[in-house]
Order: structure tokens, then sequence, then C-alpha cells
């Protein structure tokens, strides 16, 4: 044993505080891919633009049909559907947002449950976005490269097969 004071005695303990995600010491708000000061600026208006389109979904009354509220912003109806008289994967997607920013699950998903699917993504990334540009870190995410695949590639799964849920049933 050494008569060193308190202060010079190395800490050795290890315990795991509130935010710790290891045993390691390393704090939940601090892991995470570094982000540079231009990723910074482009995670912050992402998230704008996420809170933009959440509001606007908000102001947008959802189309009875389940499709075709993108149309109240003045856009033409769907050319896919217009075209070949069957919806389109991506049909639905607005309403479904539109439904999702007013707590209406079920339409949501009948509208088109991809949509509902990004619309939850979305509203995760919103939180997820302003803790990564604070601490200019992705927030707990180690390789964005592929977070962002197994999202597209799970999102493109879900629409791909409501789509030919939808094709096959309208025969």
């Amino acid at each position: 044993m050494t008569n060193l004071p308190l202060s010079q005695i190395p800490k050795t303990d290890k315990t795991p505080g509130p935010l710790t995600a290891s045993p390691l010491g390393q704090s939940l708000v601090h892991t995470g891919h570094p982000v540079t000061p231009t990723g910074r600026l482009l995670l912050g208006v992402w998230c704008l633009l996420l809170i933009c389109g959440f509001t606007l979904s908000a102001v947008l009354q959802p189309d009875p049909r389940g499709f075709g509220t993108h149309q109240r912003l003045g856009l033409p109806p769907c050319t896919f559907l217009t075209i070949f008289k069957t919806p389109c994967p991506t049909c639905g997607m607005t309403t479904s947002f539109a439904h999702f920013v007013r707590g209406h699950f079920a339409q949501a998903t009948q509208a088109n449950a991809a949509g509902l699917g990004l619309a939850l993504v979305c509203a995760v990334m919103v939180p997820w976005l302003m803790i990564s540009v604070v601490t200019n870190r992705l927030w707990l995410v180690t390789r964005p490269d592929r977070m962002v695949l197994m999202l597209i590639l799970l999102l493109a799964a879900v629409s791909l097969l409501q789509w030919l849920t939808r094709v096959v049933g309208s025969f």
C-alpha cells in the first residue's frame, strides 16, 4: 500500500455511468461515426427538411381513396396509374404520411405500408439527427453505409411486396 494522497491514486473503477454503452466507459452520447463540419450542416438541413415534410403532411387532408393526396399540392395524378390502370409502388405514400401524422396508423398502412414504414423511419430520424448534429457524431451508428443500405433494402422490399399484393389482388 502506498501513502499517496487520494487525488493522486489512479482511478481503476470502470463502473458504468447512466449513459454508458460498454464497460470501457464510452458514453452513449459520444459513440458513433465522427461527422465533418460539412456533414453536420447536411444533417441539420436534412432534419429541417423532415420537419417541413411532417408539417406539410399535417396540413394536407388525406384523400379518402387512399391515394392522390399529392394532387392537393398541385401535382399531377400518378402517371403509372394513368397509363397502366394499376397503382405504382409509391401510390399512397403522401396519403400514408398524412394519416401517420394524425395517428391513423391503420389507414396509413392501407394507403401504403411502405409509406408508414418510411414515416416511422423519418420520425425516428428527427431526434437522431438533432443528437448527431450536437455531438458531432452519427449517434449510435458506427457503419452509416450499412445502416443506409439496410433501411433502403427493407423499405424497397416492403414497397415491392405491397405492390405485388395490390397487382395480384386486382386481377
